[in-house]
C-alpha cells in the first residue's frame, strides 16, 4: 500500500534486549523499521526522503501491534507478520520487496534467485540496489539475501544486525 502525503507517521522506538529500533507507521500499516541502534536521525531522514510535509508524532499506542509482533519475533516466538506494511517505492523496488517477502523463515536467497525470481535475470545488480533501499528492516526480510557464494554482503542496518538476524534464524 502507497501512502499518501499529509497523512501522520506515528513513531516510537523498541528497546528491547541489545535491540534498540525505530519503527514508524500510518493508520494503514507499518511504514518503517530502522536500524539497530541507529539514532531517531535515520528516521527523520527518511521520512523527510520519501513524504515530505507528512507529520511524524510520537505514539507509542498506536505502534503497539507492530512492536509486539516485532519483538515476538526477535524473541524467536514468530515467524511471520500479519500486520500490513505500507510502502514507497519505484515498481521495480516493489517486485523486489515482495519477493523477499517469498523467503521463508530461517532459509536464504541470493541476489540472483530474487532477480530470477522477478524475472528479471540480468538485473542483479539493481536488485542489490532495491534491496539496500528497502523501508521495512525485518518484516520485509532483506537480511535473509545473501551473496551466491554464501558470503554475507551488505545490509541497511550494518552487518553485525543482519549477522544477529541469521543466528537468531538458525541460518549461520
Amino acid at each position: 500500500m502507497v501512502l499518501n502525503n499529509n497523512e501522520v507517521v506515528n513513531w516510537t522506538l523498541i528497546n528491547h534486549n541489545e535491540w534498540n529500533i525505530y519503527i514508524a507507521a500510518t493508520n494503514k500499516g507499518l511504514c518503517f523499521v530502522g536500524s539497530q541502534n541507529e539514532s531517531f536521525a535515520e528516521l527523520v531522514k527518511w521520512v523527510n526522503k520519501h513524504f515530505p510535509g507528512n507529520e511524524l508524532i510520537e505514539d507509542p499506542n498506536k505502534l503497539q501491534t507492530y512492536k509486539k509482533e516485532l519483538i515476538e519475533f526477535l524473541n524467536g516466538q514468530r515467524k511471520n507478520f500479519t500486520q500490513p506494511l505500507v510502502f514507497k517505492g519505484t515498481s521495480f523496488q516493489l517486485d523486489v520487496w515482495n519477493a523477499l517477502c517469498n523467503i521463508p523463515y530461517g532459509e536464504t536467497k541470493s541476489y540472483s534467485d530474487i532477480a530470477h525470481f522477478i524475472n528479471r535475470p540480468k538485473s542483479v545488480r539493481a536488485v542489490g540496489t532495491a534491496i539496500g533501499a528497502n523501508p521495512i528492516l525485518i518484516a520485509i526480510p532483506c537480511h535473509r539475501v545473501i551473496g551466491k557464494n554464501g558470503s554475507l554482503t551488505g545490509y541497511r542496518g550494518g552487518l553485525e544486525m543482519k549477522v544477529n538476524l541469521l543466528k537468531m534464524e538458525s541460518i549461520i
